[in-house]
């Protein structure tokens, strides 16, 4: 009867166990969506010319990268992806104040990517991308970033470049992966 007990004992234990990680996994996904529900709450209460540094970090957070501008200031990267749908750059002066909040994933800033541009330069202007994905048979790289359309339809912008890291074509579609295009049961 003490080995049945421990067994089940055992058993129970590994059920809270997974119901514990699949619980924190849950709550892991409920503070990401809350926090890129928040962003436009958080850029609200930020202005040009009157918020520093410290404020966009305090809003925001760590940025996912730094950008060294050639006037002394610098470019805080705030990415979303790959579940979300946005990246900003956050452009703080010299004298250390907010000189420009933007939201880059859209079809006026796609529309500067062009053929023969170095990929460091698309990843600084997009920001870090949603996925990657390397082609053997063809040697060439896809990189994607997710992001809405001004009409409202989830899509993907892609970036297609050679071993010599420079952008060959881009294009548009929509974003198979959104919940909008998945349906029903899974």
């Amino acid at each position: 009867m003490t080995f049945l007990r421990r067994y089940t004992d055992r058993l129970s234990f590994l059920h809270l166990q997974r119901l514990g990680r699949s619980a924190w996994a849950v709550a892991a996904a409920l503070a990401l969506c809350a926090l890129a529900a928040c962003d436009p709450q958080r850029l609200s209460e930020l202005q040009p010319g009157v918020s520093t540094e410290a404020d966009v970090r305090d809003r925001f957070g760590a940025p996912e990268n730094v950008w060294n501008e050639p006037d002394g200031g610098r470019t805080l990267e705030y990415n979303r992806q790959p579940a979300g749908q946005v990246n900003y750059m956050m452009t703080i002066g010299p004298d250390g104040r907010l000189q420009a909040a933007r939201q880059v994933l859209t079809p006026e800033v796609f529309a500067r990517v062009q053929p023969g541009m170095e990929m460091s330069q698309v990843r600084r202007m997009l920001g870090k991308p949603a996925k990657t994905m390397y082609f053997a048979l063809k040697a060439e790289t896809e990189v994607d970033w997710r992001f809405v359309s001004p009409g409202g339809t989830p899509q993907v912008f892609t970036v297609v470049h050679g071993g010599d890291q420079r952008v060959i074509r881009t294009r548009s579609a929509d974003d198979m992966e959104a919940p909008e295009f998945r349906g029903g049961g899974r």
